[in-house]
């Protein structure tokens, strides 16, 4: 039989690979997901900003500062994609399938929330330093996004109690 850690990488690749089409070929071209997600997180978002005295306008996938274009939430960039990889590392690596569910949510949720943080931060941004919003949209944000995920299964992996010759 394979390694451990081996198992863990055909897995992770696996499950990689069926997300990948399954998101690709079928979630994405139906759009109603996307379009759900991204639509939540301009409207908390949108409040998020009102409520720390923004004048806020929406349209659409759009959310912006009165003056600014606004950000809008492509496919893509609302966190879908993302926690499919988080969903995939969790469930290939060891441990018992309560826990993986409930961290599974659990990581989800804070994905989805960090998600809403970096829209607000990056219309922020639009607002106050726009000579940099390309360079914290394209890199920092995304750093930051992806630190979170790695973060959340760094926890996962130390409290699920499993290691690779435990499954």
């Amino acid at each position: 039989m394979k390694s451990p850690l081996a198992k863990f990488i055909l897995k992770s690749v696996g499950f990689f690979l069926i997300w990948y089409v399954v998101y690709e070929l079928w979630l994405l071209p139906d759009g109603r997901l996307d379009e759900f997600i991204s639509l939540n997180v301009i409207e908390i978002g949108k409040g998020i900003l009102e409520w720390f005295g923004f004048e806020i306008f929406s349209y659409g996938r759009v959310v912006g500062i009165f003056g600014n274009s606004g950000v809008e939430i492509v496919d893509g960039c609302n966190g879908i994609a993302a926690m499919g990889l988080f969903f995939g590392f969790i469930i290939a690596y060891p441990g018992e399938i309560y826990k993986k569910i409930s961290f599974t949510i659990l990581g989800i949720c804070l994905i989805y929330i960090s998600n809403i943080a970096r829209i607000v931060a990056l219309v922020i941004t639009q607002e106050t330093n726009p000579e940099i919003f390309n360079f914290f949209h394209d890199y920092t944000t995304t750093a930051i996004f992806y630190f979170i995920i790695f973060g959340l299964w760094m926890v996962w992996v130390n409290y699920s109690n499993s290691t690779f010759g435990n499954e």
